[in-house]
């Protein structure tokens, strides 16, 4: 697709916030990956941890029991969400979250939006600002 440059991140779903630091912990120390950055409070606390090549977002908020396969959304960069979501929207996919600018933490504005992709998966188009 035009204008996606690639996989920004993955989404993962911690079962409130203590299962949060435990997951940010284990990506960060034991794995040795860098935190980029944390935003929100309680069960609306979220991370961004560097994998290298993507970075892996972590939300506090899943539910209990936690689903088998706790990932949520794969996440494609782009510099025009707007223009990436007509291109899908005339490919016949379902967009389930218009174009919407979004800050997450101080100094982090991004425009995103969501997509059902044609084997029903979520995607993400995700552009920083």
């Amino acid at each position: 697709m035009s204008g996606v440059s690639g996989l920004h991140h993955l989404c993962l779903k911690a079962a409130g916030r203590a299962a949060w630091e435990d997951t940010v912990a284990f990506y960060t120390s034991t794995l040795g990956f860098p935190l980029v950055r944390t935003w929100g409070e309680g069960a609306g606390s979220g991370a961004m941890v560097d994998l290298g090549n993507c970075l892996l977002e972590i939300f506090a908020d899943a539910p209990q029991p936690l689903p088998s396969g706790a990932y949520r959304h794969m996440a494609l960069r782009t510099g025009d969400v707007d223009g990436a979501v007509e291109r899908v929207r005339r490919a016949g996919c379902e967009i389930t979250m218009e174009p919407a600018d979004k800050c997450l933490g101080e100094d982090y504005p991004v425009r995103i939006a969501f997509f059902r992709g044609p084997a029903g998966e979520s995607v993400e188009l995700f552009q920083e600002r």
